[in-house]
């Protein structure tokens, strides 16, 4: 579905300015749309998994784990998979955030992928410049990351940051100059990106942020001692079918949350650089712009 096609459906959560304002720059943030009590158990559900991960020594299937960390001192980058961790993450992929999903996609909506991001008082916890797409390319680019913050979140704990129109603009190579595989902008890209154009989407917990595939986004490193837990959901148009194998698919990934399954795949002619072949393994974004994982 085009862009007008999307907005002549009647809304179910966002507002026809919020869906506008989506469409013209890429990208949306919603302040304090979670209710308290389902904020308050995804909290607690977070809280158990961050202890979880003093037990582990090293990255694996359910935890990215970063320098330092220890039992005393957890340094927890992502929590793998939550959909597929505890029900009540999931419970949240296909509810509130499936919504929020069909009013910009469409009335047919297909869950892709969920992770749980965190941020720590440490600079490799920064995330560079880079657009979503890549990761896992599709036939067309109606597909969209939703977030939703589980702490207070401003310009001390790394907000996420988007370029306004960048949707509509080229795709750029995240390779490096030897092949590897980077998930990032280079750093001549990065340096013409045009910060007059960025904005910080800030919130309480319970705020969420929006952004299209082809955004360009980042996050600033944060200056907070306190973990600033961001929960994402990934969703694409029952009719945007991806190219390539999933990076890390669970049980719940291509499964309909809204809608029905599309009988005609939709093919947007603007090409998309393809990514590695995920199928010996994905760690994270912060392995693969860290380096950790060139061969």
């Amino acid at each position: 579905m085009t862009p007008s096609e999307i907005l002549s459906c009647e809304p179910i959560i966002l507002t026809q300015e919020q869906r506008e304002y989506y469409f013209e720059h890429g990208f949306v943030s919603v302040n304090n749309l979670v209710s308290s009590n389902t904020l308050t158990r995804l909290q607690e559900i977070t809280s158990d998994f961050v202890d979880k991960s003093r037990k582990v020594s090293r990255s694996d299937n359910q935890f990215d784990i970063g320098a330092g960390h220890s039992s005393e001192n957890p340094i927890l980058r992502r929590l793998k998979i939550p959909d597929e961790q505890h029900e009540v993450y999931w419970n949240f992929s296909k509810g509130l955030m499936a919504d929020v999903a069909a009013d910009l996609v469409g009335p047919d909506v297909v869950f892709h992928h969920s992770k749980l991001n965190f941020k720590w008082f440490d600079e490799s916890d920064k995330v560079k410049w880079h657009q979503d797409i890549q990761f896992f390319p599709h036939t067309n680019y109606n597909v969209i990351t939703i977030g939703c913050y589980l702490a207070d979140t401003n310009m001390n704990n790394g907000p996420l940051a988007a370029l306004k129109g960048s949707h509509n603009d080229k795709l750029y190579d995240q390779y490096d100059t030897n092949g590897n595989w980077t998930g990032m902008l280079s750093d001549s890209d990065a340096a013409q990106v045009d910060t007059k154009k960025i904005e910080y989407m800030t919130g309480n917990a319970g705020s969420i942020t929006i952004h299209n595939a082809r955004t360009l986004h980042f996050s600033p490193a944060s200056k907070s001692f306190l973990p600033r837990p961001l929960l994402l959901n990934c969703y694409s148009a029952a009719n945007a079918k991806p190219y390539t194998p999933h990076p890390q698919p669970t049980k719940n990934s291509y499964k309909i949350v809204r809608g029905q399954q599309a009988k005609w795949a939709h093919h947007d002619p603007r090409p998309c650089q393809l990514p590695p072949d995920w199928s010996s393994g994905y760690t994270s974004i912060y392995a693969s712009q860290s380096g950790e994982n060139k061969t």
